[in-house]
């Protein structure tokens, strides 16, 4: 990753002031770290693994090693060897973090650099915490694998791509809590200062009635098929635009404002129903992704979700979450809470906000310096993951789909064989051209 690549990746979090929230949580003895009992300030080393080196690895990574404790990373694995060198570079270089060099925090030999599809099998043994920044298709196997082996993760959102890859996160999630192993997954508003505190407050609405959700804007990159790549290479590298690896943007990227009113509501949507399609984004590239989804989701209590993504340049940009209750209204953007006449009845002082990105990594290591048992992040993650998949099979079909229906369905997406040569699931047409979902007559219950 270059210079500019990664001052990128990591300009939204600098957006934010760093400061730390604790999240509330049960405190239980964790396992010792390698064989270790860690406190805070203790000269004990936390050794960890990065899975997935691209950007939002690099990001992570770098995160990590800013938090208070003692952080070492000792192990490396992607896919692509070239994206763990880049990623390795990005790391090293000096201005890979606002607090100068992190070179003194990592530590990875060649030997314990690990690249191919079983990359992960191999660094993961190294590592008292595994960091999963993979596409998200990979995230139920790695995840998996994680907690086999008995280590606290950290992994981004979303947490699957398909109903089995759910299933799969929830009983390693069960397994997790037995271990008493920390997971933290990236849904950051959770640890972001201005949503806790909005939290706190959402009695002030009385009872949530609907919500409204955003995220639109212009869309993300495009990597283009270059000569000599097997279809496998192709769809790995361009993957944000096959569902096998991404889920299609209202998983990998709305699943955040979907979240948000998850968590406020305390419950997950029963049913949905909605439309989309590719409009603008339409090309070979594009793989079979739409380019906006608009869903209703119905809650059990007969609330509803009015939820859209949009990815087409020159619309109008919104990422937002709006809660409407039978007494005022949460403005999550704005950080504020309304009465039903507009009248404001609390208003969050952002000169006490935080960098959740940051917030969200220094919390979890606090907790395994601490020889605490405090996060388990992983079930939320995998019903809101879950969430934002029934949206899109509601969108791709055409159809009321059902929550119980739709997450005991069985329905898997993924490659049977993991091979540069093997078939991924869904391949072009003799003109370089994808299926594409057509509500009406796609179906998936």
């Amino acid at each position: 990753m270059s210079k500019i690549a990664t001052e990128k990746n990591l300009s939204s979090r600098r957006e934010f002031v760093k400061n730390s929230s604790l999240i509330a949580g049960g405190l239980v003895a964790a396992p010792l770290i390698s064989n270790a009992n860690f406190f805070s300030g203790s000269e004990q080393v936390i050794k960890v693994a990065l899975v997935g080196c691209g950007g939002r690895g690099t990001g992570a990574a770098i995160q990590a090693l800013l938090s208070k404790q003692k952080v070492k990373l000792v192990a490396m694995a992607d896919a692509f060897r070239d994206n763990l060198d880049n990623c390795y570079k990005a790391l090293l270089s000096d201005d890979a973090s606002d607090n100068g060099s992190l070179k003194e925090s990592i530590d990875v030999p060649e030997e314990r650099k690990f690249s191919g599809f079983d990359a992960y099998q191999k660094a993961i043994p190294f590592a008292d915490v595994v960091i999963l920044a993979t596409p998200p298709g990979f995230r139920p196997i790695h995840f998996e694998e994680a907690i086999k082996q008995g280590k606290h993760v950290f992994m981004e959102k979303p947490v699957a791509v398909d109903a089995a890859g759910v299933q799969k996160v929830l009983a390693t999630a069960a397994v997790a809590k037995q271990k008493k192993l920390n997971v933290v997954v990236g849904l950051q508003r959770h640890y972001q200062n201005s949503y806790l505190e909005l939290f706190k407050r959402r009695d002030l609405i009385g009872d949530i009635t609907s919500a409204q959700a955003w995220w639109n804007n212009d869309g993300v990159w495009v990597r283009e098929r270059k000569p000599g790549q097997t279809e496998m290479e192709y769809q790995m590298r361009n993957w944000y635009y096959f569902n096998w690896l991404c889920g299609d943007h209202i998983n990998e990227q709305h699943i955040h404002n979907i979240d948000v009113v998850n968590w406020f509501k305390g419950s997950y949507p029963v049913k949905a129903q909605g439309m989309g399609g590719r409009q603008v984004r339409k090309g070979k590239d594009h793989g079979e992704i739409y380019d906006h989804h608009y869903v209703e989701f119905t809650y059990a209590d007969g609330s509803i979700l009015n939820s859209q993504c949009r990815h087409i340049p020159g619309t109008m940009s919104r990422v937002d979450e709006l809660l409407i209750g039978t007494k005022g209204k949460i403005h999550c953007g704005a950080a504020r809470i309304t009465d039903s006449k507009g009248t404001s009845l609390y208003q969050f002082d952002r000169k006490t906000e935080n960098n959740p990105y940051q917030t969200e990594h220094d919390e979890l290591f606090a907790a395994i310096a601490k020889g605490q048992y405090k996060f388990s992040d992983a079930e939320n993650g995998a019903k809101s993951t879950m969430t934002a998949v029934l949206g899109r099979m509601a969108t791709y079909s055409g159809q009321v789909i059902e929550w119980d229906k739709a997450i005991n369905s069985g329905m898997d997406i993924m490659p049977r064989t993991f091979a540069w040569d093997a078939a991924p699931p869904i391949v072009p047409d003799a003109d370089g051209n994808y299926p594409i979902a057509i509500p009406g007559k796609t179906k998936f219950i």
